[in-house]
């Protein structure tokens, strides 16, 4: 019986990454192209988030990674695990895809909010790993926990340009209710999401990967030596 519990948890754990880490960096891209339509001689934060970019794509290649070693493929989970879209729905009231990324990049206002929910999101996450690292669940799989450290180190760089945006043009830091909302999104998943699909037992598995219909020439990432 515990060794299905913890085969189930990390199942789960491994499936709701591997969605978020496709969901982040796909959604980036749209950031990407639209702040170099906007700022093209913002060499520093295009750069910023070029590499917030490309590591939420090689961790999405290191969790498909650790499926493959297993010979299967991810639980079919979907937008309602994704932290990120949850954030975009509440705050902006649609969803990523609904989401005029063009509008929002070339509106202040509407820029400064997107930073936060990132910049919020992404340090959310970095309190999650640490968590992790330490959980007993976890621990025992030497593969997942490399992957954990590699995210541990990569995290802090990764709210680094939406912070320095809001800074250097005088934003707000996020407010009460915003960090909230965070904290909201998170304890809906880990208390009711989380338990609702593992004891689910009819949840299917992917078919294919969610990078399968990606651009070509935005495939093009290594995996960390030793995965």
């Amino acid at each position: 019986m515990s060794g299905w519990f913890r085969r189930r948890y990390l199942d789960l754990l491994g499936s709701i990454y591997i969605y978020n880490e496709h969901r982040g960096y796909t959604s980036i891209d749209r950031v990407l192209e639209a702040v170099r339509a906007r700022s093209p001689d913002d060499h520093a934060l295009i750069a910023a988030i070029e590499k917030h970019r490309g590591d939420e794509r090689k961790h999405y290649l290191m969790f498909k990674r650790w499926f493959e070693l297993q010979g299967k493929m991810p639980l079919a989970v979907d937008r309602t695990c994704g932290h990120i879209d949850r954030f975009v729905e509440i705050m902006f009231h649609r969803t990523i895809d609904e989401l005029d990324t063009n509008a929002v990049i070339a509106s202040d206002a509407e820029f400064e909010k997107l930073c936060r929910v990132i910049s919020l999101t992404e340090q959310r996450g970095y309190k999650q790993v640490d968590i992790l690292l330490r959980h007993p669940l976890v621990t025992g799989d030497k593969v997942l926990m490399k992957i954990f450290r590699i995210i541990e180190k990569d995290e802090p760089s990764h709210w680094a340009p939406y912070d320095g945006w809001l800074r250097a043009n005088g934003k707000r830091d996020p407010k009460w209710w915003e960090r909230a909302i965070d904290t909201f999104i998170h304890s809906e998943l880990l208390f009711l999401k989380l338990p609702v699909l593992f004891l689910n037992p009819f949840v299917k598995r992917r078919t294919d990967w969610a990078d399968m219909h990606d651009p070509a020439h935005r495939l093009a990432t290594p995996l960390p030596a030793g995965l």
